[in-house]
């Protein structure tokens, strides 16, 4: 007897019960119907089921030397042809192996939180779109640890309770041993406790505010803090372009805008340029005309602006309605990396300066591959933000193959030794989880509607 656990059952005008005349069905489209009912089934119990599991059995007796055979389903005796019977058996070891093999070849699934939808939703589309490239690639080279490498996607909607849902979610629902993100800093504050505490590695690839990798030893990153890149933005602004005297703007509703305006103060005191006046909104203010009318009256040489892409395009705009001398540049923090300001502002965007660790024409043959690449799936040129979650994937990829398990604690522990020369440069992780070499900030303007170096 060969007994089988089933979810479905067995086409009724093949199998049919005792006594019931067989239907007018040609042999060839029984043989199809046959094996349509049997494969998905099979397979599919084999996945939920392991076998025995589900209480749906399909009972096959020896063919024998007999022309029609019993079948059992479900304690319902039918009746079928050998040759059908025959092709049954056969289908059925079939789908097996084939579900076997499904099985051993599952796929590694990490999680990934990043804002898909909402107003901030610039920054993690860009990081979709560079995990998802890299991982075409990761799964061309035959994977990780003999399976493809899969990531399971959570919108945050740059919302930090969501995030926090998220993150749980990844770990209680989906077993996920990393998990990548969350996109802005003010969200990793809050979710990041979350892994933290349950043990899980989670690398922020656009969390640039202080404080990020303090949360805790499982907590990593690989974008440059904006205490490495804003002091170099400034001190190319004063000394190439003659900034001496500026007025300040940062969003006050949100840890990363407050953190980078911490990093500016600092720096501007250090770098002896004098601050005018510092003003301040909220994320989603729309109008900015009060604080600036002010910032015109006290002529400044530029305006340092801590803002994400909305506030700080429309931050460009409003300068450009008042009437803003060209000279008066402004110079941005992380958020405002990105070529979506030059989308939403247009020419306002014009001459809007930045610190970054990589940028579209930066030279070598790893880089000129990404962009081509991205471009030609994406139909769109990369920004920062693409580029470093490319590069982190990548990394990540390395590290599960050194740990040779799906094991949080062993991915952790190879995080930490992982070394790799990407398109962003050499990269490494320092004793607090921090990115090692600092050394390949430049600093770009935009001008029609693109990043290109400082000159």
């Amino acid at each position: 007897m060969i007994t089988f656990d089933l979810i479905g059952i067995i086409d009724s005008k093949v199998a049919y019960r005792r006594g019931t005349p067989r239907p007018a069905v040609p042999a060839h489209e029984r043989d199809r119907r046959l094996t349509l009912a049997l494969v998905g089934p099979l397979t599919r119990c084999y996945e939920s089921c392991r076998i025995g599991g589900c209480g749906r059995r399909l009972d096959i007796s020896s063919p024998g030397q007999r022309k029609v055979q019993k079948v059992n389903i479900r304690g319902e005796t039918f009746m079928i042809a050998r040759r059908q019977f025959n092709l049954l058996a056969a289908v059925a070891f079939g789908a097996l192996s084939f579900a076997a093999h499904a099985r051993a070849a599952d796929p590694v699934t990490i999680g990934a939180v990043e804002i898909l939808t909402g107003p901030n939703n610039k920054y993690g589309l860009a990081i979709k779109n560079g995990f998802d490239l890299a991982l075409d690639e990761v799964n061309k080279a035959g994977g990780v640890l003999g399976a493809p490498l899969a990531i399971a996607y959570e919108d945050s909607a740059g919302n930090k309770d969501q995030a926090i849902n998220a993150v749980r979610n990844l770990i209680g629902s989906k077993n996920v041993p990393l998990i990548l993100g969350p996109t802005l800093s003010n969200e990793m504050f809050a979710a990041g406790p979350v892994a933290n505490q349950r043990k899980i590695p989670i690398v922020g690839t656009s969390t640039t505010a202080n404080g990020i990798t303090a949360m805790g030893p499982y907590v990593f990153r690989t974008s440059l803090p904006e205490a490495d890149v804003v002091p170099v933005t400034l001190k190319t602004a004063r000394d190439k372009l003659g900034v001496k005297k500026v007025a300040v703007m940062y969003g006050n509703d949100d840890a990363f805008t407050k953190s980078g305006y911490d990093v500016m103060k600092g720096a501007l005191e250090k770098l002896g340029i004098e601050t005018l006046t510092t003003e301040t909104f909220g994320g989603k203010d729309t109008d900015f005309s009060a604080q600036l009318t002010k910032i015109k009256a006290l002529n400044p040489d530029a305006i340092v602006v801590s803002a994400l892409v909305e506030a700080g395009s429309g931050i460009l705009l409003a300068k450009k309605a008042l009437g803003f001398p060209a000279k008066v540049r402004v110079i941005g923090g992380n958020g405002l990396n990105s070529p979506k300001i030059g989308e939403i502002a247009g020419d306002a965007a014009d001459g809007t300066v930045v610190g970054s660790p990589w940028f579209i024409g930066k030279p070598g043959p790893a880089n000129q591959k990404f962009v081509t690449a991205y471009k030609a799936k994406y139909g769109a040129d990369p920004d920062q933000f693409a580029a470093q979650a490319y590069d982190t994937l990548f990394l990540v990829a390395d590290a599960i193959k050194a740990a040779g398990a799906a094991d949080p604690e062993k991915i952790k522990d190879a995080l930490g030794k992982v070394k790799r020369t990407g398109v962003l440069g050499s990269f490494s992780f320092t004793a607090d989880r921090d990115p090692a070499d600092t050394s390949g900030v430049v600093v770009i303007e935009m001008k029609g509607g693109k990043f290109g170096l400082l000159p």
